[in-house]
């Protein structure tokens, strides 16, 4: 009944004023009757209809001294009837206002618990909709008309199959019977989709959450509605991302038996010699030499490849493994970094399999020298912004000015030599580090330096690292197969050039190639006259 009343204090309330008025004159003027106590009673009573709770301990408390003041004034305090009927209409007044007080705040409570559960309907973001036996919608919240398009009216007394689709409406209508024959609390959709209409006829994935409840003899349902278009729309993501790493996979898979049988052509390319050498009895000590050499060579080989690709093929199983536990849509950023991850490894991978096929080329005799004519200033600044593109966070390739136009080489040879060198220094280099690159024509030589400031090279080692599959002792972090300086130094060879090494320990090293110039052979177009 609180919502019965208004302003400061209701009508009712006020008058318990002029009651206590009236009874205060009875009480002072004919102290020998005993209905003013009653009055007295009454006036607290109608305190309950007061808005504020301090006005019943007001009232109580007036006609609580009242009573004691004409007991003791009025000269009742001397008749023993006087005293008991004075005391009973005191003990009247105050149990009154103990049960005014009492029922006041049972019903604050129920108004506030009613106020806390219209908020919690009103303002939760899922839609609610409640339902009789008969599917008779009779409540829906904010949340539902905004998810279905209409406003209140159009939803309140109509059939909750208005917001199904239409090819589902027949069998929905004996699932109500059927819940209501064996009511329970239920969350509906496991293992199968759900689907819901809109006012404008389109239809959406939703998940539905059931419960019931019973009021005097009708049965209730209540409807917890969730659209769930992003979720479906993140799982199509997620089952195209798997497809698609899926087919990473198969090719992976492809290249590593592409490699085991480029390692097994290898390895009997590496016996058929080794049975050329014991059968050439004239030059036992010498195939004795040659033998163990190729033996070391066979182990090296396969010990480097095996662990080279071990790596990448490890991390590509561990993130493939990973990205299907991430399904939630706040993780596509761990998926996108764990394929990123898959990328990079076949990339590294497909790298090593690139030196592979070009020491099986040098091996076999099958890289010639082709020499062409191109701008070397042109040359240089390409491949300069090429390899930038792969340098560490904040590092820096700097070429130092030079006077060097058009140039004869084989340009791919020499391109594959630079690539080398620079991938080196920035592997070795830290990050915003300047690797410099300096050119220089002196007695008929190109002379191109590139340098690093990497971890440097012990002396012990510089003798070995242009040996096949060597790596200084510094370098068994960084990645790599040990071949690059050998094919550097191979193509020098088919060039008629040189390397040379200079390199202090936690510093930095140079590595300087030496091309032979050769002759600018005039174009086409050029004519000579004599006279």
């Amino acid at each position: 009944m609180l919502h019965a009343k208004k302003n400061s204090v209701s009508y009712l309330a006020g008058l318990s004023i002029p009651i206590i008025v009236v009874c205060a004159i009875l009480e002072f003027g004919y102290p020998e009757q005993f209905f003013s106590g009653y009055g007295f009673i009454v006036a607290v009573i109608l305190t309950y209809f007061a808005n504020r709770r301090i006005f019943p301990i007001i009232i109580a408390g007036i006609s609580a001294l009242v009573i004691v003041s004409s007991l003791l004034f009025t000269g009742s305090f001397s008749d023993l009837f006087s005293i008991l009927n004075q005391v009973s209409a005191l003990l009247g007044v105050l149990m009154t206002l103990y049960f005014v007080l009492y029922i006041s705040t049972v019903e604050i409570q129920k108004d506030t618990n009613n106020k806390q559960v219209s908020s919690l309907i009103n303002y939760a973001t899922e839609g609610i909709i409640l339902t009789n036996q008969r599917g008779t919608i009779i409540l829906a919240n904010p949340h539902a008309q905004e998810l279905f398009g209409y406003n209140e009216a159009e939803l309140i007394g109509n059939q909750i199959e208005m917001l199904l689709p239409d090819a589902i409406r027949p069998r929905h209508v004996d699932h109500v019977k059927h819940f209501h024959q064996a009511p329970s609390n239920r969350s509906m959709g496991a293992g199968r989709d759900l689907f819901a209409k809109r006012k404008d006829n389109s239809v959406f994935p939703v998940e539905i959450s059931l419960s019931h409840y019973t009021s005097g003899n009708e049965a209730f349902v209540i409807a917890f509605i969730i659209d769930i278009t992003i979720r479906k729309q993140s799982e199509q993501i997620l089952k195209e991302q798997t497809l698609e790493l899926q087919s990473v996979t198969r090719k992976v898979t492809q290249l590593n038996t592409e490699l085991e049988q480029k390692v097994q052509d290898r390895t009997t390319m590496l016996r058929e010699t080794l049975a050329q050498l014991e059968r050439n009895k004239n030059e036992l000590a010498e195939s004795l030499e040659k033998e163990k050499e190729l033996g070391d060579l066979k182990s090296r080989f396969v010990s480097t490849v095996s662990h080279e690709f071990r790596t990448p093929l490890s991390t590509i199983l561990s993130s493939a493994a990973l990205i299907g536990r991430y399904l939630k849509d706040d993780e596509q950023d761990k998926r996108d970094r764990h394929i990123a991850r898959i990328k990079e490894q076949v990339k590294h991978m497909n790298t090593l399999l690139e030196d592979l096929l070009l020491l099986g080329k040098l091996e076999e005799g099958l890289t010639e020298l082709k020499p062409e004519t191109f701008n070397l200033a042109d040359f240089i600044t390409d491949l300069v912004s090429e390899m930038q593109e792969i340098a560490k966070t904040g590092q820096q390739i700097l070429v130092h000015p030079f006077e060097i136009d058009d140039f004869i080489t084989d340009k791919r040879l020499l391109k594959n030599i630079l690539i080398n060198l620079i991938s080196n220094a920035i592997k070795f280099s830290p990050e915003s580090s300047i690797i410099h690159i300096t050119l220089s024509i002196n007695q008929q030589l190109l002379s191109i330096a590139v340098k690093d400031s990497g971890i440097g090279i012990p002396d012990e080692d510089r003798q070995h690292l242009f040996e096949r599959f060597f790596r200084a002792r510094g370098a068994h972090n960084i990645p790599g197969t040990g071949l690059g300086l050998h094919i550097v130094s191979r193509y020098l060879e088919i060039m008629k050039g040189s390397i040379e090494l200079q390199s202090e320990a936690e510093v930095g090293s140079t590595f300087t190639i030496h091309i032979p110039l050769q002759p600018i052979e005039p174009t086409q177009n050029e004519t000579h006259t004599t006279d």
